[in-house]
């Protein structure tokens, strides 16, 4: 059991966290801290937290497992913020989607205090954003990938794999630019594509009029477009290089297909549809959906 979480960023995800941490047994009081006040306050309220902290750096005092649940974009400065009470014996981590730039914020963030730190990515979310949505049945089930550095030490990656482990997570560990390849093309790709239909349809003059005839296949494919801006803006220019090379991979077999229709060329366009429609029903989720 961890004596203190340090929680710095106290919405989904993080509010998640400690509500499962707390379910599980596994800690006795969270000391959280946002850049709102108004959401630490609602996090206390809620229960999510016990102790509000006014700072990132009071969040991390006295804590032994501290968790940075903040946009990608913040991570080097919050490391810069704690960086001066961060120990060896502590456990640090954060919940980004991309992970090449959050192992870079920490080398500049922590310097030396580097080895404290498991980079961690659990695949878990919803649409709606905030402490109120927080849900210790968030994590239970799904994967979390580690990322650990050269420096990372091994009992705190040890301790990562216990604390995940305990959620009901399934862990794995993968370098980090194994994981931005990988989740450029089955993660980010996919919200770019839904954004950017959702707004090619709605700039047309009949676009309402289109999207009053949708169904439940629209529904589905486009239920990840209504993602939090800011998090997602993020995510995607963190992690451009790879989702840039995805996109050309996309636009290539979309044109090939397009070809296709406009040929008239039947049998290659079905054995194309039969291709995807093959893999699509032989995969399926490591984790419950």
């Amino acid at each position: 059991m961890f004596e203190q979480l340090g929680l710095i960023g106290c919405g989904l995800m993080g509010g998640s966290f400690a509500l499962a941490m707390k379910r599980a047994g596994l800690v006795k009081r969270v000391v959280g801290y946002s850049k709102s006040p108004s959401t630490t306050e609602r996090a206390r309220q809620l229960g999510v937290i016990d102790i509000e902290a006014p700072s990132a750096l009071l969040a991390v005092s006295g804590a032994d497992i501290v968790l940075i649940a903040v946009p990608v974009s913040a991570t080097e400065s919050t490391f810069k913020a704690i960086k001066h009470l961060v120990t060896p014996d502590m456990l640090v981590m954060d919940v980004g989607s991309t992970k090449q730039d959050v192992i870079e914020a920490g080398r500049r963030g922590l310097r030396e205090q580097l080895g404290s730190f498991v980079p961690a990515h659990p695949i878990a979310g919803k649409e709606v954003a905030g402490v109120e949505h927080a849900d210790p049945d968030l994590y239970v089930g799904r994967q979390v990938i580690l990322t650990p550095t050269e420096q990372t030490l091994t009992t705190q990656l040890q301790k990562a794999i216990d604390v995940w482990s305990a959620l009901g997570c399934r862990v794995l560990n993968m370098s980090p630019e194994h994981h931005d390849a990988a989740f450029a093309a089955v993660s980010h790709l996919p919200h770019l594509l839904a954004f950017a239909l959702m707004n090619s349809i709605s700039s047309q003059p009949q676009g309402a009029d289109y999207l009053s005839l949708a169904g439940p296949g629209f529904r589905d494919f486009t239920r990840i477009a209504a993602g939090d801006p800011k998090i997602w803006r993020d995510i995607m220019i963190a992690n451009r290089d790879e989702l840039l090379a995805q996109s050309k991979v996309f636009q290539r077999t979309l044109q090939a297909m397009e070809l296709m229709i406009s040929n008239s060329n039947a049998d290659a366009l079905e054995d194309l549809i039969e291709q995807a429609s093959a893999t699509r029903a032989n995969w399926s989720m490591a984790t419950k959906s």
